[in-house]
């Protein structure tokens, strides 16, 4: 009786072993053409309105091939109180007139002020006709998750930011945000910005509202036209057809002038 308990025993944990080393290998092997760029866990196919967010991670950009396969791009701009991206006054001067719309963006900085990062931001950014409103990335760098900033010493200086924004452009800015630094930072607050979400795992939805605007659903998207060291690029959807987002947001252009 004890010989058979053993094999039985023996038998189950063999078993287990097989199990989970066939668990180990499908998920050594999912990581592996996810990390490739060959699988993603979100394709939303029902959004009309496609676009990228790049950077000179992208290198060089041909944005007549480029626009091919999208409705628009926000390219950044600047981050901080004096951080330039190299790319940006190429990617925003070569990007126009290829029948897409473009914004800018703005890297957050928790460790200057509200006041200098609207500065950085304006003095680079120049308003072009139709332009998308211009966007804060609110996210977590270096040591900040561990040591996040306080939700008071961070709106402080964002709500500077979006104010010397809104005056400057006419619009309110849109804030990107990580699901942890949005629960964190802009949950309950912000309600007249509208919100772009990163979320490369589910489709989105948002605690304190109904509904998000710009969905960054991957982070290993793969488009012809651009030759940098990184070889994938960030993809975002509109929630909306494509005749709203022709009619979203009033162009800056006017507003900017009125402001100067």
């Amino acid at each position: 009786m004890e010989e058979v308990k053993k094999k039985k025993h023996f038998k189950i944990l063999t078993v287990s072993a097989a199990v989970l080393g066939i668990i180990v290998v499908l998920a050594t092997t999912a990581l592996l053409l996810y990390n490739n760029g060959i699988i993603t866990p979100n394709n939303p196919t029902e959004y009309e309105v496609r676009g990228v967010d790049v950077s000179s991670y992208q290198g060089e950009i041909d944005w007549n091939i480029l626009s091919k396969n999208i409705n628009f791009a926000y390219i950044k701009a600047t981050e901080g109180s004096g951080s330039v991206d190299p790319k940006f006054a190429d990617n925003w001067s070569n990007a126009q007139n290829n029948n897409i719309r473009i914004g800018a963006y703005h890297f957050f900085s928790f460790d200057s002020g509200g006041k200098t990062q609207a500065e950085n931001f304006i003095s680079n950014v120049e308003a072009v006709p139709d332009m998308l409103p211009p966007a804060i990335d609110v996210e977590f760098y270096g040591d900040k998750e561990k040591n996040p900033p306080s939700r008071e010493e961070v709106d402080e200086q964002l709500d500077i930011l979006i104010s010397e924004l809104e005056k400057h452009y006419g619009v309110k800015p849109v804030i990107y945000s990580t699901r942890k630094a949005y629960e964190m930072y802009i949950s309950g607050s912000y309600k007249d910005c509208d919100i772009w979400i990163r979320d490369i795992l589910t489709k989105p939805s948002l605690s304190d509202r109904d509904e998000w605007t710009f969905w960054q659903y991957s982070e290993k998207g793969q488009l012809d036209g651009y030759s940098g060291d990184e070889k994938f690029i960030d993809m975002n959807v509109f929630n909306g057809t494509k005749k709203e987002f022709e009619y979203y947001a009033e162009s800056t252009e006017n507003n900017v002038e009125k402001s100067r």
